[in-house]
């Protein structure tokens, strides 16, 4: 039936109500995540666990109730205007996938995913991929057991993998990551052979505070709501939060304030997709982010076309100079921020060209691992095969390899290409931008950042979800969903930088 023109169903108003309820509850319990990773005393484990275990059931709870099952059924009989229709939509999809999970399910995982965190951690300090692993192993029994109850006959990574990247499908991610690798994969041997060197002027020792006072004056010079933010240091960089609070994470290497400065301006641009979403619609779908590729494409858009600019580096040059008693020029800087390190065996180090390597590597040891076809105990030796095969660098211990990354400890199986298909989006988005800002290049130079906050804000995170992610795409940018524009832009960018 149709709705008349101004008014909603009732069943409109009910449903987004307790859907509204939900999404405070899901953001209480995100900062209480934020507490774990960044400042909860170690032995805080086992309570935080139970707590977080029960927030996940009640959300679960009130995402699965009959005022929702009902209200949904009878919307389903509706002709809703947009972008209500949108807003019933995206509930729909999360109601749909939750009632099929059993609740004691859903409190199992958060629960194990909790504990699972400061194994890891002792695993990684201690290098002991053995320590971990038995905590990988349920994490997969159970997200299996999770797949299997949304859809029992689709590939489980498929299922898990739509948990973040809901609108794209993975066979998307997949012609992606191998495009990624038919075309950077060359364009690496070529830099390789190449004779031209490029600057690599921090050569010192750089204390954490000294390198936490620069990112926070960056920070400053970018525009961050310190009103409606902060920045503390995490073991493995994050940011998380609402519109009314967003909060950034970064690590330090005395040895690398570069990375640090990458890092930063990285999480940055999660906070400002974040902080971009409408205000007045929290706690509605059109006040939450679009998944998980669209918010990478913010963080690695700010990153790598603003951060790793030749133009951000005219700009900050001076004050990274001031802050760590350096004498860098502004394309030492820019050289040094585009180094292309093969050898590299951290992928949140890694540059912009082997960065992609990685996410093959671990795409294709999660598929593997969720459809059974790899061990658990073998996780060490196929990560350094494949790190050899891809990169030609084996890494020293597994602290270095297999337990580098936090996300199995979260149990995010199925996270990883949405690095990748991000990073593609970033260059699409970045071009549209540059076709519509005059001299985009020269505001960043000059520190004028509003131009391309606007834009951004306009073109992607005042919709929320509003769109499906390749129809967002299409509205910020003119046309679908490509990665052509990345290859294009790493071929001349990285061409002119070596000389090739």
């Amino acid at each position: 039936m149709a709705t008349e023109q101004g008014q909603l169903p009732d069943a409109y108003d009910e449903v987004l109500e307790q859907f509204a309820r939900v999404t405070y509850l899901s953001d209480g319990g995100s900062y209480l995540n934020w507490d774990q990773e960044v400042m909860m005393p170690d032995d805080g484990t086992p309570a935080r666990a139970k707590q977080l275990s029960t927030i996940s059931g009640v959300h679960h709870d009130l995402l699965t109730d009959d005022v929702v099952a009902d209200g949904l059924d009878e919307l389903d009989e509706s002709e809703l205007p947009q972008p209500q229709a949108a807003e019933v939509r995206e509930v729909r999809r999360q109601y749909d996938r939750a009632a099929k999970v059993p609740r004691d399910l859903v409190e199992r995982i958060s629960e194990e995913t909790s504990n699972a965190l400061p194994v890891w951690k002792e695993a990684k300090a201690e290098s002991d991929w053995s320590t971990f692993a038995p905590k990988v192993e349920t994490l997969l029994d159970l997200k299996r057991e999770y797949a299997e109850h949304i859809d029992p006959d689709a590939d489980p990574y498929a299922v898990l993998f739509a948990d973040y990247e809901p609108y794209l499908d993975l066979s998307v991610a997949e012609d992606v990551l191998t495009t990624l690798r038919d075309e950077l994969v060359p364009l690496i041997d070529d830099i390789k052979a190449s004779d031209t060197e490029l600057a690599d002027p921090f050569d010192g020792a750089y204390s954490d505070d000294t390198q936490m006072a620069l990112c926070r004056s960056l920070l400053d010079t970018l525009g961050y709501d310190w009103d409606r933010g902060r920045i503390d240091v995490a073991p493995h960089p994050f940011s998380l939060g609402t519109q009314f609070d967003a909060r950034v994470t970064t690590r330090f290497d005395e040895e690398d304030p570069v990375g640090a400065i990458g890092s930063t301006i990285h999480e940055f641009g999660h906070a400002t997709y974040t902080l971009g979403l409408p205000q007045e619609h929290y706690g509605s779908p059109l006040g939450q982010h679009r998944g998980l590729t669209v918010h990478e494409s913010q963080s690695r858009l700010m990153e790598n076309h603003v951060g790793r600019s030749r133009a951000f580096w005219d700009l900050v040059t001076d004050d990274v100079n001031d802050h760590l008693g350096t004498e860098v020029t502004p394309q030492a800087g820019y050289e040094a921020a585009n180094q292309i390190y093969p050898e590299n065996r951290i992928r949140v180090e890694a540059d912009e060209l082997t960065y992609h390597m990685h996410i093959v590597l671990r795409f294709e040891i999660e598929r593997d691992l969720l459809a059974g076809d790899l061990d658990v105990e073998e996780v060490p030796a196929v990560w350094n095969e494949k790190m050899e095969e891809y990169l030609g660098v084996t890494p020293d211990d597994d602290a270095e390899g297999c337990l580098q990354d936090i996300h199995w400890s979260h149990g995010s199986f199925g996270y990883f290409s949405t690095y990748s298909l991000g990073s593609v989006l970033a260059a699409q988005l970045f071009a549209a931008a540059e076709d519509d800002i005059a001299d985009l290049d020269g505001k960043i130079r000059n520190g004028e950042f509003g131009p391309l906050h606007d834009w951004l804000t306009e073109n992607v995170h005042a919709h929320g979800q509003r769109y499906e992610t390749n129809d967002l795409v299409r509205e910020a940018t003119g046309s679908g969903f490509s990665a052509d524009p990345f290859v294009e832009y790493a071929t001349a960018k990285f061409g002119d930088l070596y000389d090739l």
